[in-house]
């Protein structure tokens, strides 16, 4: 009997013992192609490139899909110049109003034609640069134009019958220590009211003028020779082949021409709202005294809260919740005057109602409304006031309206009925200005801050 020593062992498999991948398949294969086989290395390479052919093949189906999807959805216009014009300079900015483009140069102003695009007027008398502009088609080939130069002056112009005329620069001041510099400028709806925002060395305020319109209308009918020769200078283009411009002195001269556009008048001068601190009063009587009458809210100013009471609630407040505080860093908070406001002109409303004794012009406006930076109160103004020789450089607001946060940014639909304040803590409040009471109110959530907000 034969016996084994050691246990059976399965013998490990060779390398001849292995399946190979192109014998998986071989009973599908054609018996004739069975010669046809490819060799080492070239079966690796045939698998490279069917690879490479096979992924290619499914990006190209993937981007057939996506044009496909683009196909489906609502494609913008494409809007292509359709002709253009030379001007001398640089261009900063341009206003269209009625049939006429205005373009603010680094050398003065220009106005072209929309038909044809050709220049009918230039204004370049003081060689300064204009950086914003303002206009608005007041009728009878009469137009207004508010212009900011370089320096922050705000000049003021009415182009009639294709001719600048210089009427005032608003900010002008002898002493050059207190001149002051325009941040916007605004026309009302109608051309009847003018708004210009202006920063001196370490305050700003809001003047508002009215414009004499009607006054320029009738006094350029009775001299248009005159007027038209206030413009410094026109420009006439022959329009040849090559497109040069030919040079024209008017034959007036702007220093010699004796018509004279009645000046604007300043209406308001509002300055932004002082710091509330401790009352001066002594007794509520002084108080009650400062109120006119109890049926609107003012602005704050006349209560009876001592400073040190201020400092007693404040330290209070301090001790109640210093471990937030010191998480979050100590951080001086000095109230600080705002310098910089948004304003609208207002339509005759239930929210700025008129007394029986003003007239109201329908289409023109009957107020402003202005907010200032961090501040809660949202202020409105009658435009519809007694014109005065010295002007209140701090009038009370006829309506105030208080915010349960500072109000970041607001908005005027194009129809003026609908008014939308959007304040820090993210809430949206849409107002009905003819009805006088709001229409919605939409928190945004995690409170992102809202720099500007738009009707479409």
């Amino acid at each position: 009997v034969y016996i084994r020593k050691h246990p059976l062992e399965i013998p490990p498999p060779s390398e001849k013992d292995w399946l190979k991948d192109d014998e998986e398949d071989f009973f599908l294969q054609d018996p004739d192609r069975k010669r046809d086989a490819l060799p080492q290395p070239f079966r690796m390479i045939n698998k490279l490139v069917m690879l490479v052919f096979e992924n290619a093949m499914e990006i190209i189906e993937r981007r057939e899909m996506l044009r496909e999807a683009q196909k489906l959805k609502v494609q913008p216009t494409k809007c292509f110049p359709t002709a253009e014009f030379q001007v001398t300079g640089r261009a900063n900015c341009l206003a269209v109003s009625g049939k006429y483009i205005f373009v603010g140069l680094s050398v003065g102003l220009s106005a072209f034609k929309v038909s044809d695009c050709k220049e009918v007027c230039a204004w370049d008398a003081v060689k300064t640069e204009i950086c914003a502009i303002r206009a608005l088609d007041l009728g009878n080939e009469c137009h207004v134009l508010l212009a900011v130069d370089e320096m922050g002056l705000v000049w003021l112009f009415c182009f009639h019958k294709e001719s600048f005329i210089l009427i005032k620069i608003l900010n002008e001041v002898e002493d050059i220590s207190r001149r002051s510099t325009c941040v916007e400028v605004v026309l009302s709806p109608g051309g009847d009211y003018a708004g210009v925002l202006l920063q001196g060395n370490t305050k700003a305020w809001l003047e508002i003028y009215r414009l004499p319109k009607d006054s320029w209308l009738k006094e350029m009918e009775k001299s248009p020779g005159a007027a038209a020769g206030l413009a410094c200078r026109e420009r006439r283009s022959s329009w040849t082949s090559a497109d040069i411009f030919l040079l024209q002195e008017s034959p007036v001269s702007a220093n010699k021409a004796d018509a004279k556009l009645s000046l604007p008048v300043l209406l308001l001068k509002v300055k932004p709202p002082k710091p509330i601190t401790g009352s001066s009063f002594k007794s509520p009587l002084d108080a009650l005294k400062k109120v006119d009458d109890d049926s609107m809210l003012g602005l704050g100013y006349n209560h009876l809260i001592k400073d040190s009471q201020w400092d007693q609630q404040e330290a209070i407040f301090c001790s109640t919740y210093r471990d937030y505080l010191e998480a979050e860093g100590e951080r001086e908070s000095k109230e600080e005057i705002p310098r910089h406001a948004t304003f609208h002109f207002l339509l005759p409303s239930w929210i700025l109602q008129v007394g029986p004794e003003m007239k109201v012009q329908p289409g023109v406006p009957a107020g402003i409304s202005v907010h200032w930076d961090g501040s809660h109160n949202f202020c409105l103004y009658l435009l519809n006031r007694p014109l005065k020789e010295k002007v209140d450089s701090d009038p009370k607001p006829d309506v105030v309206w208080p915010c349960a946060a500072p109000i970041a940014c607001s908005a005027v639909s194009s129809c003026s009925r609908y008014l939308a304040l959007a304040c820090e803590d993210a809430t949206i409040t849409i107002w009905d200005k003819h009805l006088g009471y709001p229409l919605s109110v939409t928190a945004i959530l995690e409170e992102r801050l809202i720099r500007s907000i738009y009707f479409l």
